[in-house]
């Protein structure tokens, strides 16, 4: 298949769960033949070392530059456009526009488009040329703001209450018009579809699990894991609680327990609020393996977010044992007290990571039954293949009818 790829970021390095999905993915498809055009809207340029990488995997890359995150037009949008504030952010783009247009003069099996909130600058050209396009959402945006908002002054309260429901509309006008949405997990298919008003299949992230069957978990290492983007308001929540709330109380019990704090975009700033030398600042890694032998439970104290985490998934690869709230393990088919131990307070979390740091007999194999769990259910492989089938029910372009908008 010729297939137009259209994503917000660049999916290399991969810094964030959702770049990782995408590399890997587009890392699939290419391998099985079909050719691919990667257009990117980023807000950094991409190294030439980079570039090199990305194109391996597609027939052609575009790259466009996006506009300052404070710049007027994005400022003014943000208070005035019918758009929330992310579609603002990621939109209005006149270069952006121009260039998607020239890309629609040319036949694509599939138009790929990630996010509804780097829809804006498709929308009339798709909507003028009726080109049918596959919309993949990996969390349900509308209900994922409490982590950002949370951390707004009260003052912005109106401001906060008006960008959620622009989203919702946002969010379902989008869906309304793309021939397919595709979701990441069950429960946020289920959601998707009452707002899309048609039936969403489901893509899994995945894992490179030949890649993380080499990790060797050491239990007596006594190493607490955690890692994530630290622009992504979720993950410095849960940093945030593990470290104020969690962690203290598992010092209580196993002193010279240490807890590794792994990751992109890192505040300097969290050294100098968290002193405590048992605390290890890795920043990002860009191979995880050395690290995750090095380690003896992987914690995920998330409790704001959506789909499923990337995070989580490589550490069950690497057969770390793992503690985690119901967030950390949504979208995932895991049995608690079998797979992983669960926690929805920093007591009742601190207690999980003590029982994995304390008994390795029962833990080890706990690790290996997530590291099965995942080879079987969400190697990078299965996920290709189900976008192949969301792709192989597209009809044919001459079968569709223009979209009016």
């Amino acid at each position: 298949m010729r297939i137009l790829w259209i994503l917000p970021y660049s999916p290399w390095p991969a810094t964030s769960g959702g770049k990782t999905r995408q590399f890997h993915l587009l890392r699939s498809l290419a391998a099985r033949g079909h050719r691919i055009t990667l257009l990117l809207h980023d807000k950094q340029s991409v190294a030439a070392a980079d570039r090199q990488v990305l194109e391996a995997i597609a027939e052609k890359l575009i790259v466009l530059p996006r506009r300052p995150l404070r710049s007027a037009k994005t400022l003014l949008a943000g208070l005035f456009a019918p758009y929330p504030l992310l579609a603002s952010v990621n939109g209005l783009s006149s270069g952006l526009q121009d260039t998607f247009e020239q890309l629609l003069s040319e036949p694509w099996d599939v138009v790929q488009i990630e996010h509804t909130y780097s829809f804006q600058p498709y929308e009339q050209a798709l909507a003028r040329k009726g080109q049918p396009f596959v919309l993949t959402e990996h969390n349900v945006e509308s209900a994922l703001g409490a982590a950002t908002y949370d951390r707004l002054p009260g003052w912005a309260l109106p401001f906060i209450r008006y960008d959620q429901w622009r989203y919702r509309r946002w969010e379902r006008r989008v869906m309304r018009q793309a021939t397919q949405v595709v979701a990441v997990t069950d429960s946020d298919a289920q959601t998707l579809e009452t707002i899309a008003g048609k039936p969403v299949p489901v893509v899994v992230n995945g894992v490179d699990c030949d890649h993380f069957a080499a990790a060797r978990p050491d239990p007596s290492a006594q190493r607490v894991l955690f890692l994530g983007n630290y622009e992504y308001a979720p993950n410095v929540d849960a940093i945030e609680w593990a470290l104020d709330d969690i962690l203290p109380k598992v010092w209580e019990r196993c002193p010279q327990a240490r807890m590794s704090v792994c990751g992109f975009g890192m505040p300097g700033s969290w050294r100098e609020r968290w002193k405590d030398p048992r605390i290890e600042w890795q920043g990002f890694v860009p191979n995880l393996l050395a690290l995750q032998s090095s380690s003896s439970v992987f914690l995920a104290p998330l409790r704001h977010g959506g789909g499923s985490k990337l995070k989580v998934l490589e550490a069950l690869a690497a057969g770390l044992p793992l503690a985690s709230t119901a967030q950390g393990v949504s979208g995932l088919d895991l049995v608690e007290g079998l797979d992983y131990l669960g926690g929805q307070t920093a007591a009742s979390l601190a207690d999980a990571v003590v029982r994995l740091l304390q008994f390795p007999d029962a833990a080890t194999p706990m690790g290996e039954a997530g590291r099965a769990y995942v080879r079987r259910a969400h190697d990078w492989s299965v996920a290709a293949s189900q976008l192949e089938q969301v792709y192989a029910s597209l009809a044919p372009l001459d079968q569709k009818e223009p979209v009016c908008v």
